[in-house]
């Protein structure tokens, strides 16, 4: 970055909803931006691509005028890249779909500053898709066409009269405050009473609702069912597919909103999977992770027989900061638990022992079946991980030696936080003693707000945790891992 030189400005759509809905390009601006000026209606995981030192700017639209803000972002975005930064303009769906990319556009060119435009998908089409609707179909609709649902104050509204004469679907957007005028109007001028009709509400998310009726009764029933924005309007004979068509409903998860309480590191990828059923997952992350295995000295490994992983983050950790894989030589290597022994995978390493029980106390033991007594057993934990190195070497007749690798640090939020994100969910998962703790911690030791909740622990460990502080288990996972609390959700 310099800041004698113009920077550059990416204005990214985000796409919507659904977190995995960006672009592969959006991803890459996003990992390489300086900084990054986002909306309201973003998936906020989305900046987690970011790197450590993004500066993050938030200037989302409360309401949905937005005029004055609308001057403020121009003006941030032309400020950023005139300090010689990489700008990156976060928007939801796609930049030239009613998200007033244009605006910034000119104002970012009167600037002769250079720029890129990065496509989003928009919910004008993957919102009907997620619902079952297909905008177009061969011999139902040929055309599709999609309409802002509100307009500035100053600015006259649609002329319905052409728009009613249409014979494509129609798709109105931000249109919830303006249902029944859309509706009434589109009678008006001769569209059939009995068309169609979908209102999807929180579309591509697992908090989606679709609402279907005619032109002529969907208001009331929207209303009945107090439909809130943001909704898709899709108006046309295609919504008469959805019952054929539907597939996001069906999922295993779809319509539970669950809490993950692990890192973030983690956690991302344990909310990902709740998405990949369909499931709304809401991540706080009460628990950072530090690294420590830069304070390891690599040419000690020489002197050890065997080298034993507890975790991913501990393997994660480790081979971050290897000077080079050689250094491994013969050494025997053992892993606690199938994540653990992906991790290792991914640096084309085969563990030699992973015990069934996923406790290293158990790996300590497996290890005895590869190694000899006096060996050296280096393992390569976290501060708060049980490890009784000395009572091993002295049970099994060989020189457990333990490395901390990580500290597990409490990530501590406001009670007023914790509490709103509460009102959101029916499941709170706990993969770790630490977690719950800290979660504990942050609530001031007021659980009154979970009495109501389904709470899931991944392990005895956990519960025993949970238990101390009187919080009721909803269910406890098998199989002691991430994908045991997934089976449990599954089943529910």
């Amino acid at each position: 970055m310099d800041k004698n030189t113009k920077g550059k400005v990416y204005v990214v759509g985000a796409g919507c909803g659904d977190f995995e809905l960006l672009t592969l390009k959006g991803k890459r601006c996003i990992e390489e931006a300086d900084c990054i000026i986002y909306d309201r209606l973003i998936n906020k995981r989305i900046l987690n691509f970011a790197g450590k030192r993004t500066e993050f700017i938030y200037l989302g639209k409360e309401n949905t005028e937005g005029g004055l803000i609308q001057s403020e972002i121009n003006n941030k975005i032309v400020e950023k890249a005139l300090e010689g930064k990489t700008v990156v303009r976060l928007k939801g769906g796609d930049p030239f779909v009613f998200g007033r990319g244009g605006e910034e556009i000119e104002k970012i060119a009167e600037n002769n500053i250079p720029f890129e435009i990065v496509p989003g998908i928009t919910s004008a089409v993957a919102v009907p898709e997620y619902a079952g609707i297909p905008v177009t179909h061969r011999g139902i609709s040929k055309s599709f066409h999609v309409f802002t649902g509100m307009t500035a104050k100053d600015n006259k509204f649609h002329d319905f009269e052409p728009i009613a004469k249409l014979d494509g679907t129609l798709i109105f957007l931000m249109g919830m405050k303006n249902l029944n005028l859309i509706t009434k109007e589109l009678i008006k001028y001769g569209k059939n009473p009995k068309t169609p009709t979908a209102v999807i509400e929180k579309g591509t998310t697992g908090k989606q609702r679709v609402i279907t009726g005619t032109l002529e009764n969907i208001f009331d029933i929207a209303e009945k069912e107090k439909a809130v924005s943001p909704a898709v309007i899709v108006i046309g004979n295609v919504v008469s597919k959805r019952e054929e068509f539907k597939w996001f409903e069906k999922k295993d998860l779809f319509g539970k909103n669950i809490l993950v309480t692990r890192d973030t590191a983690q956690g991302e990828v344990f909310c990902r999977e709740i998405e990949k059923s369909g499931g709304n997952a809401e991540l706080l992350s009460f628990l950072k992770i530090q690294d420590k295995m830069m304070n390891f000295d690599y040419s000690v490994l020489k002197n050890y027989q065997a080298v034993l992983f507890n975790s991913p983050n501990g393997v994660r950790f480790f081979f971050e900061h290897i000077p080079d894989m050689r250094v491994l030589g013969n050494i025997k290597i053992g892993a606690v638990g199938a994540k653990t022994k992906e991790e290792l995978e991914k640096f084309k390493i085969n563990p030699d022992v992973m015990p069934e029980k996923y406790l290293t106390a158990d790996l300590a033991e497996e290890i005895l079946k590869i190694t000899e007594p006096n060996d050296r057993i280096l393992i390569i934990t976290s501060d708060i991980s049980p490890c009784d190195d000395i009572e091993w070497s002295k049970k099994y007749n060989r020189r457990f030696e333990k490395f901390v690798g990580y500290n597990t640090i409490f990530n501590l939020k406001s009670k007023k936080e914790v509490e709103k994100i509460l009102e959101n969910v029916e499941y709170i998962t706990f993969l770790s003693s630490s977690a719950v703790k800290s979660f504990i911690t942050s609530l001031e030791k007021d659980i009154s707000c979970v009495k109501n909740l389904k709470v899931i622990s991944i392990g005895p460990s956990t519960s025993k945790t949970l238990k101390n502080f009187k919080i009721n288990i909803f269910s406890e996972a098998i199989d002691y891992t991430a994908d045991g609390v997934i089976s449990i959700l599954r089943k529910e």
